[in-house]
């Protein structure tokens, strides 16, 4: 199976492979079809929150177990912006549909990005090159955010609204997409493409790799490398803001305890996707959907372990992940 893969197209096939397994098992195509598509949306809305904290470790060597704090409050925040915008989310109106949808969005990354500035001077600064130091400060703020969060909204759980252009499935036969998995599935799609071509066809990334490789060189062409690597720190939050934004949208239904509840998935799909990949990162993300919705449907009772199941069997595989940055 590894020689084919190799030849074929190498582990990019798994996601291939594992539907098509999965298709063998559960039978019914209609039934296939909905789980895939599930699978596909859940993967690229766990991309979103993963991908910010794949691009902090492999660009800047930071190991941010408060990342999942960021995916909280961007969850929460475009929340409170919905909830705020009833009318114009229940509007016959497509475009204010979107308008309330793009405010929400908006609000998430524009918290994502002041967070991650304040979060990166005061709690990560002091601790650059120091991953035990990194992980034990972090873990401290992730309590800390969790608490305000409850300090703010408190513990009840809150109703997350969806703009109704976004509610509903398309029925085509027997197979139902919702709609808003849909979207969820071309907006990561669309975060993967522009990191990828930012990072590796811009000036802006082969500066942010350069400076990774060689700092002092490039501090010696003027460019302020700590500059580059805070703005790094910035986008990773604001794309775990929006993260959680999408997965509030996708649960309808969020508490306190979702970030700690999504650091675990955030961390394995990084780990299995190989530490500091984009790449992988989707790779992971996408496996990790899949898997959990096929394991949900053929062995629910398995389907809390699936995650671990994956990651322990893609490890023993390659212990370095599915694709691993190349340093």
């Amino acid at each position: 199976m590894t020689a084919t893969l190799e030849r074929f197209g190498g582990v990019n096939l798994l996601p291939l492979v594992v539907a098509a397994l999965a298709f063998g098992l559960i039978g019914a195509p209609s039934s296939w079809v909905t789980l895939t598509v599930a699978g596909l949306a859940m993967g690229m809305m766990v991309f979103l929150m993963a991908s910010g904290l794949s691009l902090v470790f492999g660009l800047m060597d930071v190991l941010n177990f408060g990342h999942s704090a960021f995916v909280s409050f961007g969850a929460f925040v475009a929340a409170s912006v919905l909830a705020s915008l009833g009318g114009w989310l229940g509007s016959p109106s497509v475009l204010l549909n979107i308008a309330a949808l793009v405010l929400a969005f908006s609000a998430a990354l524009a918290f994502g990005l002041a967070a991650g500035l304040f979060f990166e001077k005061v709690i990560i600064k002091p601790v650059y090159r120091d991953h035990l130091r990194q992980i034990l400060i972090t873990m401290g703020a992730l309590i800390v955010a969790e608490e305000l969060i409850l300090a703010i909204w408190g513990g009840t759980p809150i109703t997350v609204p969806r703009p109704a252009f976004l509610e509903g499935a398309w029925i085509i036969g027997d197979i139902s997409i919702e709609i808003y998995r849909a979207f969820a599935f071309v907006l990561g799609g669309i975060v993967f493409a522009g990191l990828y071509w930012g990072l590796n066809r811009t000036r802006l990334g082969l500066l942010i790799r350069a400076g990774v490789e060689n700092r002092e060189m490039v501090e010696a062409l003027g460019f302020r490398v700590d500059r580059l690597f805070v703005g790094v720190f910035m986008l990773g939050s604001a794309l775990a803001a929006l993260g959680g934004a999408m997965w509030a949208g996708y649960q309808t239904l969020i508490t306190p305890a979702l970030g700690g509840e999504m650091m675990i998935v955030v961390f394995i799909v990084v780990i299995i996707g190989g530490l500091g990949s984009i790449e992988g990162t989707l790779l992971g993300a996408l496996m990790v959907g899949l898997v959990a919705n096929y394991v949900g449907f053929l062995a629910p009772k398995l389907a809390l372990a699936s995650n671990m199941i994956l990651m322990i069997a893609i490890l023993m595989w390659r212990p370095s992940g599915l694709r691993p940055a190349v340093k």
